[in-house]
């Protein structure tokens, strides 16, 4: 089978396109036949060493990926999917057969989904680790209804799904975007949107004096989204936060690997995009070939929505 492969770290030109025996599923997994995986930026992470210290026990090549659809092959003892479902699923490119950009992947049954009639595999592929990674914000964030939640780079992929689940939840969200994105954030359930960039913790402040209750940082500002954030408030970060917090302000590391085997969870994230109510968003469909050409047109920046391998 196909794999895409990172022999060493470097830029998109080292990724590869490597042949390997077809995985063969244990009791209680599931082998899935990929048809989509998204491109995320923890794979250009990985693949520019960024993660170098994360997989010091783990032998190159490494296969990048953490979110796929596609159909099922075959499935261990135990298992109550059957050969040819449409599915969706997550998984860690630190698990024994790599990650999700392979034509085949095996993961546990519970880190798996079915995919709906109607709901295409290519936009199925962009919501388990993204969609996964805001649950698990909002669940450590644990707001009640009617408190405030900002977002930052609430036009990205996290971000928009932040949006739609805090206002599921009741939450009042005001969120960033560049003028060219306002609709879009608007649309996706925004009460307030103030402009994106360096002063976006002031903008935020005008338009809640008191601050906002959280804060979910999607755009990895760091420090200078905290004075968004009221006295004794919460903010999550998608990434290890580098500074000191402030003022009794909890910072929270969202770690979506904490969230690799809540089925449970990723099948109600599939109901609500099933009912319309989040928004699955596919920038573009790139041959697995071309691996190397989506990394670099996700590092020039300005996609909106994910650039998804097809297989």
């Amino acid at each position: 089978m196909r794999v895409v492969a990172i022999p060493r770290f470097g830029g998109p030109e080292v990724l590869e396109i490597i042949e390997r025996h077809v995985p063969e599923p244990g009791d209680g997994e599931v082998r899935i036949r990929v048809a989509a995986a998204t491109v995320n930026p923890t794979d250009i992470a990985l693949r520019s060493g960024h993660h170098a210290s994360r997989f010091a026990d783990v032998q190159p090549p490494y296969v990048p990926g953490m979110e796929l659809a596609g159909t099922v092959d075959a499935a261990g003892a135990g298992v109550d999917l059957r050969a040819g479902e449409r599915v969706m699923a997550i998984v860690s490119p630190r698990s024994p057969g790599g990650g999700a950009q392979a034509e085949y992947v095996v993961v546990p049954a519970d880190s798996v989904a079915r995919v709906p009639e109607g709901m295409g595999l290519a936009e199925a592929a962009t919501l388990p680790m993204n969609g996964l990674t805001v649950r698990r914000a909002l669940d450590l964030l644990a707001l009640p209804p009617g408190a405030s939640l900002a977002v930052t780079g609430a036009a990205g992929a996290v971000g928009g799904y932040t949006i739609q689940l805090a206002a599921e939840e009741g939450l009042r969200v005001v969120a960033d975007a560049k003028p060219e994105d306002e609709e879009l954030v608007r649309r996706l359930g925004a009460d307030v949107v103030v402009p994106r960039g360096p002063g976006v913790a002031d903008a935020i402040r005008r338009a809640v004096p008191e601050g906002v209750d959280a804060l979910v940082d999607a755009a990895l500002i760091g420090p200078p989204a905290l004075p968004a954030v009221r006295d004794g408030g919460h903010l999550a970060a998608v990434r290890p936060f580098q500074g000191e917090t402030e003022r009794g302000i909890t910072i929270t590391l969202v770690m979506v690997v904490e969230y690799l085997r809540n089925g449970g969870a990723l099948a109600r994230l599939v109901e609500l995009a099933a009912d319309g109510r989040l928004t699955l968003r596919v920038a573009d469909t790139i041959p697995v070939e071309r691996v190397a050409e989506a990394h670099r047109r996700f590092e020039k920046g300005g996609v909106r929505g994910r650039l998804v391998l097809t297989f």
